[in-house]
């Protein structure tokens, strides 16, 4: 695990090279206090694709900008840190840029509609577009059929702002009559989503799954059968940016509550073998905050192994973001673990 220390101004972020490792931890300033921890394990398939992130201190005093990256392609595990290393700095350059602008007016129409949220919901789409663009503009780096997904968190005060690009998921652990429960802030955004779907054939997109894989629906060119794209939206991917793939984030909102006490972010070679609840139980009873996030990969190594034997494995990465001092275990029930997503 790589850890950063600089001293950036809160107001502004410079684009910062936080090197090459699979998963960082990046603060703004030097304290023993973490607000997270995060971790990764390579696949069977060959490099791990997988890039993440924790930023404490991002935008202002205790702020955080939480991020988990799932790279596809020949070249999707250069994608997925550049944009780990991109992503920060563009989305809080383009608030600053937005801010400054002071043309944008918001109805209070809800609470959560905020003009703060407004603010951050369009610099998450400017930064998002703009982030396309520099892959496109990589030199000697092919992604026509390469790319990356993207779910992040940007944590302001008692405000979550959730951005989710492809099938990495963000889920909230909050404390209800039950027990710790899951609540799924993202929506997988995949080919197998009727409006998702829509949309790509609409572009003369097709949308089918292979006779030995009849769960899985892909993305293929009008004429070829290629590449074959599991999820619906991503970084890079260009040879389909004109048949239904886009960089476009779903973006949303959550005001925490003092029973909301973790948010995991992980990508789908955790989803895929882990339920909502098996997720947040791992979490809940885990020996300390900072071996969550491991204690997340080692049972997803080992459901892998156990349901899907036969099958290459994929990587796995999760981020754990504590949101309150965490309660004694004891004064609560935990989930009972299933297979089920909830």
């Amino acid at each position: 695990m790589g850890i950063c220390i600089s001293k950036a101004s809160s107001h502004e972020i410079h684009d910062v090279d936080y090197g090459h490792e699979n998963v960082i931890y990046y603060q703004d300033t030097i304290t023993d206090h973490k607000i997270g921890s995060l971790d990764t394990h390579q696949g069977s398939k060959g490099f791990n694709q997988d890039a993440a992130i924790i930023y404490q201190d991002y935008g202002m005093k205790n702020g955080v900008f939480g991020g988990v990256f799932d790279g596809h392609g020949r070249n999707g595990q250069i994608v997925s840190k550049f944009v780990r290393n991109k992503l920060p700095s563009l989305i809080i350059n383009q608030r600053n840029a937005t801010m400054t602008k002071g043309n944008k007016t918001v109805n209070d129409q809800d609470e959560f509609e905020s003009k703060d949220f407004h603010i951050w919901k369009e610099a998450c789409y400017s930064a998002f577009k703009v982030m396309d663009k520099e892959i496109k503009l990589m030199e000697h780096i092919d992604c026509s059929c390469s790319g990356t997904t993207a779910v992040i968190v940007i944590r302001q005060g008692e405000d979550l702002v959730i951005a989710n690009l492809g099938d990495s998921r963000a889920v909230l652990g909050t404390i209800a009559e039950n027990g710790i429960t899951p609540v799924q802030l993202t929506v997988d955004l995949k080919p197998s989503v009727p409006s998702e779907a829509d949309r790509i054939r609409k572009s003369n997109g097709r949308v089918m799954a292979l006779r030995e894989e009849p769960h899985i629906d892909r993305v293929w060119l009008p004429h070829h059968d290629s590449p074959g794209l599991a999820m619906s939206r991503a970084f890079g991917d260009f040879v389909l940016k004109s048949h239904g793939i886009i960089a476009v984030p779903d973006v949303s909102y959550h005001r925490l509550t003092p029973n909301d006490q973790f948010l995991v972010l992980a990508s789908d070679g955790v989803w895929d073998v882990l339920s909502n609840n098996t997720v947040a139980s791992i979490v809940w009873g885990a020996e300390s905050e900072e071996s969550a996030a491991k204690a997340i990969i080692v049972a997803a190594i080992a459901a892998w192994k156990q349901k899907f034997p036969s099958s290459k494995r994929d990587d796995c990465s999760a981020v754990c973001l504590f949101l309150q001092n965490k309660p004694q275990l004891d004064l609560y029930n935990t989930p009972t673990d299933s297979d089920c997503n909830t």
